[in-house]
């Protein structure tokens, strides 16, 4: 999301690269109200080729990026709460698979706003997750005892040309060396998702 200088309202960008361009066309059903011209392709640095469309700079955006962005830095409101259509298209935007677990790649975000997500998981869907060093920064890894769990919630979810990054191959998406450093709790405590804000 962002606010252009002198701009009232803010908007929302999608750009993905061209090999994901179901994934945007998908996200384009989903926002077309918003939007006034359909996702194009645009040639990027070097070789890459994006996709990509944006929405129209609206009160209702200028609302979530109030809530979303402080400094125009991102952040976790504390009230956040998600359902599982919000978890699937997280992990198609930003997850990854390593063997036996699944990883939200949240390094963009400071320690304190990855333990709201740590937490948001654990209350809400029930998944035990901790903090997994990716170099200098820190990452969601959802623990190999959950990973099954968040498959079943996400699966059904998840488009058809994604389904790679679910793959049950024991390497696939990701091949970096795990660290375990931070978790929130020990016992599930299953939670219903509430309706997404």
């Amino acid at each position: 999301m962002r606010k252009s200088l002198g701009k009232l309202n803010a908007l929302f960008e999608v750009n993905h690269t061209i090999k994901q361009k179901d994934y945007v066309d998908w996200k384009y059903e989903q926002l077309k109200l918003f939007v006034l011209t359909k996702p194009k392709a645009r040639k990027g640095n070097g070789n890459r080729i994006a996709y990509r469309f944006t929405t129209r700079s609206l009160p209702p955006f200028t609302e979530l990026y109030n809530r979303f962005y402080v400094n125009k830095r991102k952040v976790i409101p504390p009230d956040l709460q998600l359902d599982t259509l919000a978890l699937a298209v997280w992990f198609m935007d930003d997850g990854s698979k390593s063997r036996s677990s699944y990883y939200l790649n949240t390094q963009q975000f400071a320690r304190l706003d990855q333990m709201k997500l740590l937490a948001l998981l654990k209350n809400q869907f029930g998944l035990h997750a901790n903090l997994n060093k990716d170099k200098i920064y820190y990452r969601i890894r959802i623990n190999t005892d959950s990973s099954k769990r968040f498959k079943k919630m996400i699966g059904p979810l998840v488009l058809s040309t994604m389904k790679y990054k679910l793959d049950d191959d024991p390497v696939t998406t990701d091949l970096k060396r795990e660290t375990y450093a931070i978790s929130i709790g020990n016992t599930p405590s299953p939670v219903t998702p509430k309706s997404r804000l």
